[in-house]
């Protein structure tokens, strides 16, 4: 199969933990756009945290806040919003276990506790602004994706949440808070279909567990070296670490670079 499109994760796919894109990433992303093949991110990031680095790749089609936002050339053509029902019944359960809440925005976000320590942990990683202490920001504004503050040891609390979301998790202290049967797949399979492309002309990177159904979708799956180790039976292939040339040898495999 001649892939024609190829999804990248952020966080430890195209970035290593410092945050920095490696060179020969930025160098594979060049040769395969010149070899006409499109680059699109995949990330669980909003698209206001991703702009630096999208135009240093020089890629302006990104599906977001894991596969609720979806971009192409600019131009908006996927959305899914979490409902209010569900975003009360999120907001009452949370503050019964004094768990703080991030909402995600189209333009911004807001947290619902001010300098909450796992906020400003789990947050801090990512080396974006802290959000803004505004509690009742979901109440006014189209929500597409939260983050609930909480440790594993606690998501037992959140049992009943399943119901309605989605819940997977990104670090120690949080989770993200997805519309139920939400994924990366999800908006990907928006986009090809408005490209008229199927999942076989599509191949995929990621690292983390909410890469897992992205990886399953697409025509030729690659894990990161640096995976969580729950990713790698998702994948089709696994590369090597962000830092030592895991892209370009993942689009070596997918036969869509030479070595």
């Amino acid at each position: 199969m001649s892939y024609k499109i190829v999804f990248f994760d952020i966080d430890g796919t195209l970035v290593n933990e410092e945050k920095v894109i490696p060179a020969d990433t930025i160098k594979a992303i060049s040769e395969l756009k010149e070899k006409g093949i499109e680059p699109v991110i995949a990330t669980g990031r909003a698209p206001y945290f991703i702009k630096p680095l999208t135009e240093k790749l020089g890629i302006d089609s990104y599906v977001c806040m894991n596969g609720a936002y979806v971009v192409y050339k600019g131009q908006t053509l996927y959305k899914r919003k979490i409902t209010k029902q569900s975003l009360e019944t999120l907001v009452a359960l949370a503050a019964q276990h004094d768990h703080g809440l991030v909402f995600e925005g189209e333009v911004r976000y807001c947290s619902d506790r001010d300098n909450h320590p796992f906020i400003t942990d789990s947050i801090q990683s990512l080396k974006i602004d802290l959000p803004s202490f505004e509690p009742q920001f979901w109440r006014d504004n189209d929500i597409f994706q939260a983050f609930l503050h909480c440790e594993s040891h606690e998501e037992h609390l959140y049992e009943t949440l399943k119901s309605e979301f989605t819940l997977i998790r990104w670090h120690p202290q949080a989770m993200d808070v997805l519309p139920l049967g939400g994924s990366k797949a999800q908006g990907i399979a928006a986009l090809l279909d408005k490209l008229g492309l199927t999942p076989e002309h599509a191949a995929a990177f990621g690292d983390g567990l909410n890469d897992k159904e992205m990886l399953e979708y697409v025509g030729f799956g690659v894990a990161m070296g640096n995976s969580h180790p729950e990713l790698l039976p998702f994948a089709n292939y696994v590369t090597t670490h962000v830092d030592e040339n895991g892209i370009r040898n993942g689009l070596i495999e997918a036969g869509l670079l030479m070595a």
